[in-house]
């Protein structure tokens, strides 16, 4: 049995905006698996509809084999959600945001105990339990709310852009955590981010998705080999005709125009550069500058969208760093 599985899914809202336009998928128990789309793209609200907080306007979702429609408690039971937006309550110690999240499951007492100390060790906080939120660190917040996410033993957890405005060593230890739970708990885990990276290195699988529809999905070393060879990126005075300059050129693949530069995949990426001169020489176009790596996610996610997604996701971590000072304030 899968542990989410969608057919036909779409959610439309008024003024007919599609916002998720008819997703298939299927992601495995035990399985990290990554949406990964710019800001709009329907991520958000594809996890709001697997988590019962929005009703598809058509298709289905099954949630360890529940319909999420026809019985949405059962579903919220076997979930675990860690929102984007801070959701603590900075005047209360650690122990008492878990403890206050377990009273609204019901949660006995004793059980209520049992668990909160077991998931303070699962996130290494059991030595600041007893400290007001306030003065946790960015990341300490964070793995504190996935630990709340925990709280009621979900088979399936929903992390919304985990480590969003952190710093990158800070992102690292939250990737650590999430790898030792999936491995320790065998719990599905589904992640949203603009870290190509964070998906890179935590996901066996991951679907990008605009525009409410799946571009591509597989798993991140498929999605690179596909590119076709090394990635050379050229900023040029003439990006659309450097591209039809090269759609002759032997071995070009995956041609793209975005942000004034063109890219193209090709094998021996270094000793094609020569040429790439010489093309733009003879076709009157001057390269500004010239960058060659190996296919990343990044690119694979230019080649679908045709857009980069480093600026949206600087633009979202001030979004969220403003979010969480507001709070604070309050």
């Amino acid at each position: 049995m899968y542990a989410i599985e969608a057919r036909g899914l779409r959610k439309e809202f008024s003024g007919g905006v599609k916002a998720v336009d008819g997703i298939d998928l299927q992601v495995n128990e035990g399985e990290i698996f990554g949406l990964l789309g710019p800001n709009g793209a329907g991520k958000t609200t594809t996890i709001r509809m697997f988590a019962t907080m929005t009703k598809p306007t058509s298709g289905q979702a099954l949630l360890c084999g529940t319909d999420v429609t026809k019985d949405p408690d059962r579903v919220r039971r076997c979930i675990g959600i860690v929102f984007q937006d801070p959701a603590l309550d900075d005047q209360l110690t650690g122990k008492e945001n878990l403890d206050f999240h377990a009273r609204m499951y019901g949660m006995p007492k004793k059980e209520r105990e049992e668990r909160i100390k077991e998931v303070l060790d699962i996130v290494e906080l059991s030595d600041r339990a007893n400290d007001l939120v306030e003065k946790y660190s960015g990341g300490m917040k964070r793995r504190l709310e996935i630990a709340r996410g925990l709280m009621h033993r979900p088979k399936v957890l929903f992390l919304d852009e985990p480590t969003i405005g952190l710093d990158a060593q800070t992102r690292r230890v939250i990737w650590e955590h999430i790898l030792k739970l999936n491995k320790a708990y065998r719990i599905t885990i589904i992640l949203t981010t603009h870290y190509m990276e964070e998906a890179d290195f935590l996901c066996q699988r991951v679907a990008i998705v605009d525009h409410g529809k799946i571009l591509a999905l597989d798993t991140p070393g498929n999605l690179k080999n596909s590119m076709g060879g090394d990635v050379i990126t050229l900023k040029v005075s003439d990006s659309e005709k450097m591209a039809k300059l090269m759609k002759p050129l032997k071995g070009a693949a995956n041609i793209k125009v975005h942000d004034g530069s063109v890219s193209v995949a090709l094998s021996h990426g270094s000793t094609k550069i020569p040429e790439l001169f010489r093309l733009a020489e003879n076709g009157g176009v001057t390269i500004e500058s010239v960058d060659l790596h190996k296919p990343t996610l990044e690119d694979v996610f230019i080649h679908f969208t045709g857009k980069h997604i480093r600026e949206q996701e600087a633009n979202a971590g001030d979004r969220f760093r403003e979010r969480a000072r507001a709070m604070h304030r309050r």
